[in-house]
């Protein structure tokens, strides 16, 4: 594999995910910006031989079967087209492509061309979000009722040093809430039908688009709400946000994904009339962005489609979407397929 992107999240993949993942072989990185390849060398020893400029250059050098792209929203498209086109699988970070349409295009790139691609939706990769899932796929508590989301951090700036983030027009739906969106649409297993959402403070806290936001969502007859924030002074929230579903028979709690992709899940079942109660969680060989580049590695030898996979990435994409045209309409709207 070539890991392309080695900016702080993408030399965190570098140095801390892969070497967790020995199915998988690093034979080159790359970076237009050189100094982002010598903070690479500094952190990971095996990268002194095996650092390039350009993607065709690290390609040519070790023949690679697949990329990994972790650089900026706005490198993903053409990086994952010319490595399709190339002839390898891609395993790309989300937030998939800036376009519901380009994201389209590629799925059917990477289909003509018969390669895997897929996008890193990591937290769906933990316990506590597969047992929720459980839950509502199940038929212990009887119908699910509603669903209710609550998702706070502080990195206002200050005193947070402001960083590329804060620039973002969409800081909190795309770049954040496409996670819960996509935990979602696993728990449901379809896709919502409408949606209506307002983001507000734009302005505040270092943030030059809106840092929160408070959607309803519709999945058939069970209503969703969301509220997230990225400017909240009051407890924090795991990454994954504090969950509450209603069901006929009981309530369930859940929350998900510690600080740095820790593994501090907790799901609680309160029955209508019994005592609630702490549930044991399935255990995981690997979590978080372990577990996707697991993922991808396994779809490639066993020739199948990702859990995540591009084409399972278009209905994330299209609540992104949709969530970012309600507020900017200010009005309730449809979930748009690719072919609309």
């Amino acid at each position: 594999m070539v890991q392309v992107g080695l900016g702080d999240w993408g030399r965190d993949w570098a140095w801390r995910i892969v070497p967790a993942v020995p199915e998988v072989e690093v034979v080159g990185y790359v970076d237009s910006d050189p100094s982002a390849l010598e903070l690479l060398r500094a952190k990971v020893a095996a990268a002194e031989e095996l650092c390039f400029g350009t993607l065709q250059q690290a390609i040519d050098a070790g023949r690679p079967d697949a990329v990994l792209v972790t650089t900026t929203l706005a490198g993903h498209a053409p990086l994952i087209r010319a490595s399709l086109e190339a002839g390898l699988h891609v395993l790309v970070e989300k937030p998939f492509v800036e376009r519901l349409e380009t994201a389209a295009d590629l799925v059917a790139l990477a289909a003509g061309a018969r390669r895997v691609l897929m996008v890193s939706q990591n937290y769906r990769f933990f316990p506590a979000a597969r047992a929720a899932a459980g839950l509502i796929a199940g038929s212990e508590l009887g119908e699910l009722y509603e669903v209710a989301i609550d998702f706070r951090r502080n990195n206002a700036s200050p005193p947070k040093t402001r960083w590329r983030q804060h620039w973002d027009p969409q800081p909190l739906l795309v770049d954040m809430s496409v996670h819960h969106f996509d935990l979602l649409r696993m728990m449901f297993g379809a896709e919502p039908e409408r949606m209506s959402c307002v983001t507000a403070g734009a302005g505040l806290g270092g943030f030059d688009g809106p840092p929160a936001a408070i959607a309803s969502i519709l999945f058939g007859e069970v209503p969703v709400s969301y509220r997230g924030s990225w400017i909240s002074s009051g407890p924090i929230t795991a990454w994954a946000g504090e969950w509450t579903m209603e069901f006929e028979r009981g309530s369930v709690w859940w929350t998900s994904r510690g600080d740095e992709g820790a593994l501090n899940d907790r799901l609680v079942v309160t029955p209508r009339g019994g005592r609630r109660k702490t549930v044991k969680l399935p255990e995981m060989a690997r979590i978080d962005r372990a577990g996707t580049l697991s993922e991808f590695a396994g779809s490639i030898r066993e020739g199948r489609e990702p859990e995540t996979s591009g084409r399972n990435n278009l209905g994330t994409m299209a609540m992104v979407e949709a969530a970012v045209e309600s507020a900017r309409r200010e009005k309730w709207v449809g979930l748009r397929s690719i072919s609309d």
